[in-house]
Parts: C-alpha cells; sequence; structure tokens
C-alpha cells in the first residue's frame, strides 16, 4: 500500500501485538482497523497508580551527634545515580 502523502510504499513492522503500517520517507504513522482499540486498552492497562511515598527513617539510634550542612563525607561513588525516567506505553510502542 502507497503512503498517501508521498506515494512510497509503506512498511508493515509489529510492535507488541499491534500491526503498524509506516512511511519511512514522511514518517507517516498508519493503523489497521481495530489496532487503535489495541493501543488505548494496553495503555490504560498500564498505566498504574504511583506507589505509595516511602516513609521517613527512624532517627538515628547512635551517641554521635548529627552532621550539619556541609560536614558529610564527599568520597567517590556515595551520591545519588541519575535514572531514567520508565518510559509510558505510548512511548515504547512507537521507539
Amino acid at each position: 500500500m502507497p503512503c498517501p502523502v508521498c506515494k512510497v510504499p509503506l512498511v508493515m513492522s509489529d510492535r507488541q501485538g499491534v500491526e503498524i503500517d509506516y512511511c519511512p520517507q514522511c514518517r507517516g504513522v498508519w493503523l489497521d482497523r481495530g489496532e487503535l482499540d489495541k493501543i488505548i486498552e494496553r495503555s490504560a492497562a498500564a498505566e498504574l497508580p504511583p506507589p505509595p511515598a516511602p516513609q521517613a527513617p527512624p532517627p538515628p539510634q547512635s551517641g554521635f551527634a548529627p552532621q550539619g550542612y556541609g560536614q558529610q563525607h564527599q568520597g567517590y561513588g556515595h551520591g545519588y545515580p541519575y535514572k531514567k525516567r520508565k518510559k509510558s506505553f505510548l512511548e515504547e510502542l512507537f521507539d
């Protein structure tokens, strides 16, 4: 089937059980009948409520004085790692 925009033959791809036709030239995306319904159903199922916030840690039980601002040990590898945002169902589908 040719692309309705640029008349280049469409390429068919199967992503997570959804058949997608796309144009390699203009990057247009076309869905067959019922495929949009599948995407909507799976997207709704993939959207889960966020987990509850973690509880605050208990106060320290040692006899040492708590460290003040700027007095923490600055050793290597003791930072917060950068975390990538989890992709949504639709982002994974079109990635």
